[in-house]
């Protein structure tokens, strides 16, 4: 093959390759008013890092001049990208444009900035049992994820024991006798989650998945019953 020619379908590869793996972020602004100070905060819900510019056009303000540098906004965080002096006795009105890329530069301006907690795939809730002897791990690495939850705690709270209850009528190992949360995901519940791993897991699975329950007494003792009949075939 020519070489030029084999040059050339490389690079047309190579630039399919990133236009076709490239994506998009969105980066949310929040604005917060101080005196006679307009303060602008990129609000990064994606868990990767990325380098974010802005440019505002508008009235009733003053900014620095010049080409707006792009800032360091890590992921699942706050940072203040501007500050715009208000002008007195007007009231702002401005417009953005936002350039963001996850292609980090090390020129970049760092700044100070706020972690927050993002949404994650399916809604989490922990129902805190008091023989739970897996909950203070799984609450634990939640802490300390970038995801939101809500827990309760079912011997504390007789509302929900209540409600809870019902859906323990009949099964081999009773509410206050569980030794895990249970784990509602998108109101699915689940009480065989020992970790936090598996609840991300569950968390990140893709399609409708079956929730698993406690097995009743009644399916308890129909298991036993065929793994006596299978050991008297085998005799």
């Amino acid at each position: 093959m020519n070489k030029n020619l084999y040059l050339s379908l490389t690079l047309l590869f190579a630039l399919f390759s990133t236009v076709a793996f490239a994506q998009e972020y969105k980066v949310d602004i929040e604005e917060e008013r101080k005196a006679n100070r307009l303060f602008l905060y990129a609000v990064n819900k994606n868990l990767v890092d990325l380098d974010v510019a802005i440019k505002v056009t508008g009235t009733g303000f003053r900014q620095r001049k010049g080409v707006p540098r792009k800032t360091r906004v890590p992921a699942t965080s706050r940072v203040n990208l501007l500050s715009l002096i208000i002008e007195r006795g007007k009231q702002p009105v401005y417009e953005y444009e936002l350039d963001i890329t996850d292609s980090l530069s090390r020129r970049v301006i760092r700044k100070e900035f706020e972690l927050i907690k993002i949404d994650p795939k399916k809604n989490i809730t922990l129902y805190l049992t008091e023989k739970c002897q897996t909950c203070d791990t799984i609450v634990s690495g939640l802490e300390n994820s970038p995801y939101k939850y809500r827990t309760y705690n079912v011997a504390e709270d007789e509302k929900v024991r209540e409600q809870l209850g019902k859906a323990f009528i009949g099964a081999s190992v009773p509410l206050a006798e569980m030794q895990n949360p249970v784990v509602m995901l998108d109101g699915k519940m689940y009480i065989h989650i020992d970790s936090y791993d598996a609840l991300m897991m569950r968390v990140n699975e893709e399609g409708e998945v079956k929730p698993i329950m406690a097995p009743s007494k009644n399916e308890e003792e129909e298991g036993q019953e065929n793994e006596g009949e299978n050991e008297d075939d085998n005799n």
